[in-house]
């Protein structure tokens, strides 16, 4: 089942979302961004984990566009799909 989000009035897929982000080793060392901007996905990841809506997010950078903003979330989200975590110290009993 392909999931579908809401841009603009336009239905678009995951895979939509997804080529939203860039990874260029031309642009900020590689790092995924944004198409077009020099925002970095961690950047604006970082901006909503310190609490800033996503409506200030986007009165603060012009031309972007919430669909934006869920392609990063989208991205993190599948990037850490196949990640494994080991904890960073070890539990005390």
């Amino acid at each position: 089942m392909r999931a579908l989000v809401e841009i603009e009035d336009d239905t678009v897929t995951e895979h939509d979302l997804l080529e939203r982000i860039e990874v260029n080793p031309a642009v900020m060392v590689g790092k995924p961004v944004i198409r077009g901007t020099r925002l970095t996905v961690e950047y604006i990841l970082g901006l909503l984990a310190q609490g800033a809506s996503m409506d200030e997010i986007l009165a603060e950078y012009e031309g972007l566009i919430t669909a934006d903003i869920q392609a990063c979330l989208l991205f993190a989200t599948k990037s850490l799909a196949s990640t494994s975590f080991m904890p960073l110290r070890a539990e005390t009993a």
